[in-house]
């Protein structure tokens, strides 16, 4: 388990996950547009310091919410510094995941694991728990770094997630990603 740790970005390291050149690189809105709309519930896994967190919850508008989660308290209250006394406070909800569980009941209507499945030891029960969350025909977009994960690395993720019962639906072109959209089958 010490391995895992080292896998994982830093809370120290939070500011080259939220700033102005990631910003235009990896645009929230640009890429998550087409797949987010006012009301859902979406959840952010892995969601560091919130660099996506906070435009998915503009997004989803006052009828909808976010689930922030991260394995790190550390990340989440970087989270909870930018949010606090804002309307989006009452959007976002924190939730610290375990190293082998999000640990999430409430159903979600889309899924965003950016730049984090390849941190995850267990993918088999990951996907398993991801196929729970969603409601019918949930959504998931993964996106990786081609820096970290392969071509085979990242096919064989998908494979995963095929074999616990989510469809590849589009290929989305992400910017320095491998990305693939799934839906629950």
């Amino acid at each position: 388990m010490g391995d895992r740790k080292n896998r994982i970005c830093p809370v120290k390291r939070a500011g080259s996950l939220d700033n102005r050149l990631r910003r235009w690189i990896h645009d929230p809105r640009k890429i998550l547009s087409p797949y987010i709309k006012e009301g859902m519930t979406v959840m952010d896994l892995g969601c560091g310091p919130g660099f996506f967190s906070i435009d998915i919850a503009q997004m989803v508008g006052k009828s909808g919410r976010v689930i922030a989660s991260d394995l790190q308290e550390g990340m989440l209250r970087k989270i909870r510094d930018k949010i606090h006394g804002t309307e989006l406070d009452e959007r976002i909800t924190l939730h610290q995941c375990q190293e082998n569980s999000i640990g999430v009941s409430e159903k979600v209507d889309f899924i965003l694991a950016f730049y984090m499945v390849h941190e995850v030891p267990d993918q088999k029960k990951f996907f398993d728990e991801i196929v729970f969350l969603l409601k019918p025909e949930g959504k998931v977009l993964i996106a990786e770094p081609p820096f970290h994960v392969s071509k085979n690395a990242f096919e064989e993720t998908v494979r995963i997630a095929q074999n616990a019962g989510l469809t590849p639906i589009e290929r989305p072109k992400i910017f320095l990603s491998k990305a693939v959209l799934l839906q629950k089958s």
